[in-house]
């Protein structure tokens, strides 16, 4: 539910008589005091649907018609990218490897 606007709220303490909210230019009354709400009621519990797992099945079934699916010129470019960016990722691993290998064995080894 989206909250009420400032006019929208003014509006209603209007209609009910509030006092305004401290500072706003109403009178030095102070106003009443206003009790919580009471706690709702628990609500009563429903009867359990039946085909609770076929109607997962049917409405999966429904999104699943609504996708986009990719073309199989997507699925290529985008299978390349992904070895693509393994390879350089893998490469860089690699050189860094060793290049520590080395520091590690003639520095702190030796």
């Amino acid at each position: 539910m989206a909250k009420p606007t400032r006019a929208q709220r003014r509006a209603r303490r209007q209609q009910q008589a509030e006092p305004a909210l401290a500072g706003s230019g109403g009178g030095a009354a102070k106003p009443p005091v206003r009790l919580a709400p009471q706690p709702p009621d628990k609500p009563e519990r429903q009867p359990r649907e039946r085909g609770g797992f076929t109607r997962f099945l049917g409405e999966s079934v429904g999104e699943l018609k609504k996708v986009e699916w990719p073309g199989q010129n997507q699925v290529i470019q985008g299978t390349v990218v992904v070895i693509v960016a393994c390879i350089i990722v893998g490469v860089y691993l690699w050189l860094n490897d060793q290049l520590w290998m080395e520091v590690v064995q003639k520095v702190l080894l030796k």
